[in-house]
């Protein structure tokens, strides 16, 4: 976690909920299967303004001699973003949030591949702590490649019975101080808020979510997960009986 998410909203819906200015620019809108290296939208704070900003899933260290020599650091631990090298600096000075309608999980060892689809019980976005980091190529005079990833953390309750992790998702409260590029200290921050969690609903959906070709507002739907193996063998059992 976290591998893939939905964005429901357009732009201008999504900077009005978060207070800010959409400088997306149209590279960015309603996305219902989210999957790493897409541009996705972010929120983040600069002087007085708090703006909306188009970058790309998977960060690219500063340091990184080209992109894509492993997998896209998609997540950053909430254990040790302050200290791992690849998100020392972002944590620190770099910080912003990834707005969700929510975030898909799937069981470890689930030979279905049924997902599940966790989000916020009122409809209301979800703001995932994020770090973003500006690459430039070597010897390279172009605008740099912004990069992001999404803060993970233990999962708790309902959430960990599907998968150990969950993105560290932040109450409006602290939404101020994570986008604070001024604050360094935030091992506060980091930790999961009981009112947040409190708010979150998860329930199965269109194992259509599994190929990252489907992307259509259906897939946030409620739906009754594919049966078990073992289901699925003792129903044709007695079919045949």
């Amino acid at each position: 976690m976290c591998g893939r998410y939905a964005v429901r909203q357009d732009p201008a819906a999504l900077a009005e909920e978060f207070a800010a200015t959409d400088r997306t620019a149209g590279a960015v809108g309603a996305d219902f299967n989210v999957t790493p290296t897409k541009t996705v939208p972010i929120i983040v704070q600069r002087g007085i303004e708090r703006s909306m900003r188009p970058v790309r899933w998977g960060l690219v260290p500063t340091w990184a001699k080209e992109i894509g020599s492993g997998p896209p650091m998609i997540n950053a631990r909430a254990e040790s973003i302050t200290t791992k090298p690849a998100f020392a600096d972002s944590a620190r000075r770099r910080r912003c949030l990834m707005p969700a309608t929510g975030w898909y999980e799937w069981r470890p060892g689930d030979q279905r591949r049924q997902p599940y689809l966790c989000t916020r019980g009122d409809g209301a976005s979800l703001a995932m702590a994020a770090v973003f980091s500006a690459w430039w190529a070597p010897n390279s005079t172009d605008q740099p490649l912004v990069t992001c990833a999404v803060v993970t953390t233990d999962a708790v309750g309902e959430l960990a019975d599907i998968h150990h992790r969950m993105p560290l998702v932040l109450p409006e409260h602290r939404w101020a101080d994570w986008l604070d590029p001024q604050r360094n200290e935030i091992t506060d921050l980091l930790r999961p808020e009981l009112e947040v969690l409190d708010e979150l609903a998860i329930h199965p959906v269109s194992i259509e979510v599994n190929s990252m070709r489907n992307n259509h507002p259906e897939l946030l739907e409620r739906v009754e997960p594919a049966p078990e193996p073992a289901e699925q063998a003792a129903l044709f059992d007695h079919d045949q009986g």
